[in-house]
């Protein structure tokens, strides 16, 4: 290995909305410390413990998130958002000084910013990492078009803006990832996941739970499911989403609800189900498709994003999808088990990530 790679330092720094764009950022961080690079992370709160449990060696810099609040109501969930812009402007503002100082006092060679608009700098490569370069909302039009615009201001300020999907038609984001104009230098780099198929996993559960998403909707969905599954003659799995407060116990016959699995175990009891039920958030969508399993969303109420990667996943035959608001788990079930399920098949590697960071960290 060459004394330039193994001097590279790279910063990390993922979006505060949900765990997920942490997770989606784990493969890529082991890959820049596979080609030598020294890796350094800038998180707060969960996603920091997350980071810190999957890499304790590497330092991680405490960096306050845009800390978004959510609607107590699913219809009030876009304009929620939309209220908050000026407090998001006002964090990107910070960002930016931080870089800078961060950058002169740690040599920092590369920035990686997932969905962080305030990440970038004129002396070095940065990346910006995101899947909605159409952001959807409830309103449609011209809000859309000028969040896009936006959105693109932004983008265009980084060196390269990289897709975690596939280009062409066999692709997980549709319309968010694949608008009619592309930033100039976008690049699609493949599926992100943690998790890896194993051959020959021995089935566990009919059916395994994963709870997730924004209160009070977490809770309104693990109250829907514990109150429906008890009289349902299946074996399952409940993870809650709760990390931190462990519980682990059996509330029905072949039920079992635990509060959080680590990623080891949530691969396995991914591979060990024959169903899984889940928000259609698009980083465990991108687990799905990379173990190929088959699954029923529910997508988070209120949230544009995943109402519409439900509705075109479905369309598409990938997954079986339908609104909180309609759940019954015995229907879900059974609709389900006479969905004509398509696997997520593609040309492109599910490991075409690699290549990209690898060229990435030559580069720099």
């Amino acid at each position: 290995m060459s004394t330039i790679r193994s001097s590279r330092k790279i910063l990390v720094v993922p979006l505060d909305w949900g765990l997920g764009h942490a997770t989606r950022d784990i493969p890529l961080i082991h890959e820049m410390q596979n080609a030598g690079c020294q890796v350094f992370i800038a998180a707060e709160g969960k996603h920091a413990a997350l980071l810190q449990q999957e890499f304790p060696q590497v330092t991680i810099f405490p960096l306050p998130g845009y800390r978004i609040q959510y609607a107590q109501k699913g219809q009030f969930f876009g304009l929620k958002i939309i209220q908050q812009i000026p407090k998001i402007y006002r964090a990107v503002k910070h960002e930016q000084r931080w870089l800078k100082k961060i950058v002169a006092d740690y040599q920092i060679n590369a920035v990686i910013s997932d969905n962080r608009f305030g990440l970038y700098h004129k002396d070095i490569p940065t990346v910006f990492i995101t899947h909605q370069l159409l952001i959807k909302t409830p309103f449609g039009g011209w809000i859309e078009r000028t969040l896009q615009k936006i959105n693109y201001r932004f983008i265009n300020k980084y060196s390269a803006c990289w897709v975690p999907d596939f280009s062409g038609n066999n692709n997980l984001s549709g319309e968010l990832a694949h608008p009619g104009k592309l930033p100039g230098h976008t690049a699609y780099i493949g599926c992100l996941s943690r998790f890896e198929p194993k051959p020959g996993v021995t089935k566990k559960y009919d059916l395994l739970v994963l709870i997730s998403g924004p209160e009070p909707q977490r809770s309104n969905l693990e109250k829907l499911i514990v109150d429906q599954i008890k009289s349902l003659p299946v074996t399952a799995l409940i993870v809650s989403g709760k990390p931190g407060s462990p519980q682990h116990e059996t509330i029905a016959p072949g039920v079992t609800q635990v509060n959080h699995l680590n990623a080891s175990e949530l691969n396995d009891a991914m591979l060990a189900s024959d169903m899984v039920l889940s928000r259609s958030g698009y980083t465990t969508l991108m687990d799905l498709a990379k173990l190929n399993k088959k699954a029923i969303l529910i997508p988070t109420p209120g949230q544009s994003e995943q109402v519409y990667l439900g509705e075109y996943l479905m369309e598409k035959g990938y997954f079986y999808s339908l609104p909180q608001e309609e759940f019954n788990l015995k229907t879900a079930l059974e609709e389900a088990s006479r969905f004509p399920f398509r696997s997520f098949h593609h040309d492109q590697d599910m490991e075409q990530y690699k290549q990209v960071v690898q060229h990435f960290v030559q580069s720099i």
